[in-house]
């Protein structure tokens, strides 16, 4: 067998697996509170029930009325169900009401959806991720790479109220294509997390994530090409500007959120290591070992309005997970991202990568992660998220670690949760299930309103 047959078989069993799921799970959706449904469908039924009962005496007054044998009295009788035992007539009438009641909610529901497009699931679905999603709590994460995007995919089963900030100092792959020939931000991460908060997804994560390849592209330039790239690329052309372009995007592809680049314009890592040089461009840090500080230019540049609004507003902001170097810290040397951090109520927790990196992390545990983030953007997290489950698969021969948890709290510091988030096939990924319960279960036994501090010096 092909592996495109095997992957076309896994595919469809895991459809078949998840339309199961659902169907097993819908019963549990409609129950919920806040769904806003349930009360309107017993008024119904209490309304039903009262022209029942109406209907119910004006046809046992004309049976009785009718003294003289009349043209009435055949069809009254065999409306009543007087040819059956008395405690029996109710059965027939529940059975013929329900199946009446559900045929026409049903097709009133699909008569009022289809002026809109077709609903892309069944009907409870489609309410449950617009009443009950919607009154989640306001979460604002900010990183890159999969590791956000991983995350991302765990929370919009929690809230649809989530807005993913995403650094835009990339240089490498499609992305640096794009960004040598065309002058926009590099869209790689901004891609990566729109695929994982869309609705249809894995089918959009299928499409989106679908690179040419370089030997039989269909045009020439496209070779190499992330179609979600080329997909944003363009969005930004016929909008003429980038950050509507991202926009654009959320909306077309029916994000549940948004995600939203951390600056309107590309950045440029520059990083000095331990022995004095200085090397510059994300994909050459991210090879680099012995990172002494990173620094992005230009100089000047200022947050997206709407990432600063977004922080102010939330009620749960998450550092991380992602690269250290490359995909968190350049967000956060933006002082705009560092201020609002800081003076923001929201509960603040940072995930921690579950391993190591070759090069830009190697050899570091917890300690040294957070002295990374605490010497460029100061100490900006209440809870310090980590994993202690080491027992995930590692390939032979692969020379990550997962990160030692080998901080203790300070007094008066960040407190340390430790959960088991770690991919059990992958010891490199968080699995995304058990990250999202970890950090919303972080924010419902601690979130609450903080007061706020001083803004951050930068570094």
């Amino acid at each position: 067998m092909s592996g495109a047959e095997r992957s076309g078989r896994g595919t469809r069993r895991g459809r078949a697996g998840r339309r199961g799921t659902l169907r097993g799970g819908r019963l549990r959706y409609w129950l919920m509170p806040g769904i806003g449904v349930k009360r309107w469908l017993g008024l119904v039924l209490l309304g039903e029930l009262a022209l029942a009962l109406a209907g119910a005496f004006a046809l046992k007054q004309v049976y009785r009325e009718s003294v003289v044998p009349g043209p009435l009295e055949g069809p009254v009788y065999v409306l009543t169900l007087q040819f059956l035992p008395y405690g029996a007539r109710a059965i027939p009438l529940l059975v013929v009401g329900i199946g009446l009641f559900l045929l026409a909610v049903a097709k009133l529901a699909r008569t009022l959806l289809l002026p809109f497009g077709e609903p892309s699931g069944p009907l409870v679905e489609v309410i449950y991720q617009k009443r009950y999603l919607a009154r989640g709590p306001r979460i604002v994460a900010i990183g890159g790479g999969t590791g956000l995007s991983a995350l991302l995919r765990g929370l919009k089963e929690h809230t649809s109220n989530i807005t993913a900030v995403v650094t835009v100092a990339d240089d490498g792959g499609s992305s640096g294509k794009l960004r040598t020939e065309l002058g926009i931000a590099p869209v790689g991460d901004i891609r990566n997390c729109i695929a994982a908060l869309a609705d249809a997804e894995p089918l959009m994560t299928q499409l989106l994530q679908y690179r040419f390849p370089e030997e039989q592209a269909p045009a020439p330039g496209l070779g190499g090409h992330a179609f979600g790239n080329l997909l944003i690329a363009a969005m930004t052309a016929i909008e003429g500007d980038f950050e509507e372009g991202v926009r654009q995007s959320n909306r077309v592809l029916a994000v549940r959120g948004q995600v939203l680049p951390v600056a309107p314009e590309p950045l440029t890592l520059h990083a000095r290591l331990l022995d004095g040089r200085e090397i510059h461009g994300q994909s050459t840090i991210a090879r680099a070992t012995g990172i002494d500080r990173v620094w992005v230019t230009p100089d000047d540049v200022s947050a997206t309005a709407e990432v600063v609004e977004a922080i102010a507003e939330a009620d749960l902001i998450v550092l991380g997970p992602g690269s250290l170097y490359t995909s968190l810290l350049p967000s956060l040397l933006i002082p705009q991202i560092r201020g609002a951090i800081a003076s923001a109520r929201a509960l603040r927790c940072y995930v921690c990568n579950v391993a190591t990196q070759v090069g830009e992390t190697e050899g570091f545990g917890v300690a040294a992660h957070l002295a990374a983030i605490e010497a460029h953007a100061g100490m900006l997290v209440d809870v310090v998220l980590v994993n202690d489950d080491y027992s995930a698969h590692r390939s032979e021969g692969d020379r990550s670690e997962p990160v030692r948890i080998d901080w203790t709290p300070p007094r008066g510091g960040p407190e340390l949760v430790r959960r088991a988030v770690v991919d059990p096939s992958n010891a490199h990924r968080h699995d995304s299930a058990l990250l999202a319960a970890a950090v919303v279960g972080v924010y419902q036994e601690r979130g609450r309103p903080r007061p706020a501090l001083s803004v951050a010096s930068s570094a």
